[in-house]
């Protein structure tokens, strides 16, 4: 019985929470594919200065697209430098390729996922500086970093993974 009163409860308060719009920061961000809407709640710390947003949602009718790791490998050789910003940069530039392929873009991003070996402050520092620079609107998608001790290759530093949303009426 108190486990389906507690059910109830859960189910009401999210339902008033979902109702409260004015509690959001809420972005529709145009893009050439279609709308994500940004919600980033007021009751929670602002996530933007460091390059994320609580939650991303596609508007319209589409499809996900699934965005395997994409790590720092500089060319058809998978070349890896021993810098960690350079790894960063390409991980970002090999997703706007994958992304560019479908037609797509940064801002079609709902959700990313970073794997980051050793992490520490500065590496983070690093990440949110070409975040930055990456989403010039400012605009993050949702986000989630994952400090690792190693990834597939010896030298990879970074690896970023994707879902992003495809508008119905895009091709490709």
């Amino acid at each position: 019985m108190k486990r389906i009163l507690f059910s109830l409860f859960a189910f009401s308060i999210g339902c008033l929470a979902f109702s409260q719009n004015k509690n959001h920061n809420v972005i529709n961000q145009q893009n050439n594919t279609g709308s994500v809407i940004i919600k980033n709640p007021k009751a929670l710390f602002d996530p933007t200065p460091f390059a994320f947003s609580h939650s991303a949602a596609p508007e319209g009718e589409g499809k996900y697209v699934f965005i395997s790791g994409q790590s720092g490998g500089e060319d058809l050789k998978h070349s890896l430098s021993k810098d960690f910003r350079t790894q960063v940069k390409y991980a970002l530039k090999n997703l706007e390729t994958v992304l560019a392929d479908y037609g797509l873009g940064v801002n079609d991003v709902l959700k990313i996922t970073i794997l980051m070996v050793d992490h520490d402050q500065e590496k983070l520092t690093i990440w949110t500086e070409e975040m930055h620079a990456t989403w010039k609107n400012h605009q993050f998608p949702a986000s989630t970093l994952i400090p690792v001790p190693k990834l597939a290759l010896d030298d990879m530093m970074i690896e970023v993974d994707a879902v992003a949303f495809m508008k119905k009426n895009t091709t490709k």
